[in-house]
């Protein structure tokens, strides 16, 4: 079966970097579209980014357009989501997210597997 565990989370000051990794197995994840999403107390689960299953389109939030970057290693089974200047406003639970390439056009942020999550929390 699909899993995808998470992990990379922590505490961080505001200002500071952290790097989230996703490892996934059960499915032929060069196939699969992987998004991250995050939910924070009290919230709504919200998209923050997506790359498609070659890594040739990626799309992000606004909220974190140009601090995060995603990437993923077809070879590895193994999708990142890289964090820079952190602010308070980005603890939450991170969650990676899987879906086949075949099943949703690219965009559509509907994900069919979803891993367990990481806390990130940010201090002021």
């Amino acid at each position: 079966q699909v899993q995808l565990v998470e992990s990379g989370g922590g505490l961080v000051q505001a200002g500071g970097s952290l790097r989230l990794s996703c490892a996934a197995s059960g499915l032929t994840f060069s196939r699969y579209h992987m998004g991250w999403f995050r939910q924070a107390p009290g919230k709504e689960r919200e998209f923050v980014a997506s790359i498609a299953w070659g890594g040739g389109s990626t799309s992000y939030a606004d909220s974190v357009k140009g601090r995060f970057t995603i990437s993923k290693d077809n070879a590895k089974n193994m999708v990142y989501l890289q964090m820079n200047s952190l602010k308070p406003d980005d603890t939450a639970i991170y969650y990676c997210a899987a879906v086949p390439s075949w099943r949703i056009e690219w965009g559509q942020r509907k994900y069919d597997y979803w891993g367990q999550g990481t806390q990130v929390s940010v201090s002021s």
